[in-house]
């Protein structure tokens, strides 16, 4: 699966400018991610060539990203849980680690309770105990944990637009 850099949405670095046609195609991709560019350019009074080159740019800076969103479920993956996690000491090296985990799908440095919040996809109980257990409590740093196992997924989407 593809990944993201935490800078790049945190709004805490040099950020590219995006104009509004820019987000006019994101949003006709947050629609559908497989929309034709010739589509998007009759939608945003742009050339199918004007579009393509566009959307190349906004991969490259890191601005979007075009992946398959799966239901977890139906792939394999019957285990879900959010764990907050608190650092002794520099959170970067902890969060690195975390990156690197597959099970890891979502590592956020946070204010509050918990230093971290990590997603952590598992293909069952075991898993999630084994990477808990096993993997992130014995990262140099780790202080604590506390885990949020996910009984029912309500809502998930990635329509938020471009506000």
């Amino acid at each position: 699966m593809a990944s993201r850099s935490a800078d790049s949405r945190t709004g805490t670095g040099s950020s590219p400018t995006i104009d509004a046609v820019s987000l006019a195609i994101i949003e006709q991709l947050q629609e559908d991610g497989r929309r034709p560019y010739a589509a998007i350019g009759k939608a945003v009074g742009l050339s199918e060539a004007a579009v393509r080159q566009r959307v190349q740019k906004l991969l490259d800076q890191g601005v979007m990203q075009i992946v398959a969103v799966t239901d977890p479920l139906t792939v394999g993956f019957r285990r879900q849980a959010m764990v907050g996690i608190n650092v002794e000491g520099d959170l970067d090296p902890v969060a690195e680690a975390l990156t690197a985990m597959a099970e890891c799908e979502y590592v956020v440095m946070t204010a509050g309770s918990f230093d971290l919040m990590v997603e952590i996809v598992c293909e069952d109980d075991d898993h999630l105990l084994d990477v808990i257990n096993k993997r992130i409590r014995t990262l140099p740093g780790v202080r604590s944990t506390e885990s949020f196992v996910y009984l029912k997924l309500k809502k998930q989407t990635y329509m938020w637009g471009t506000r």
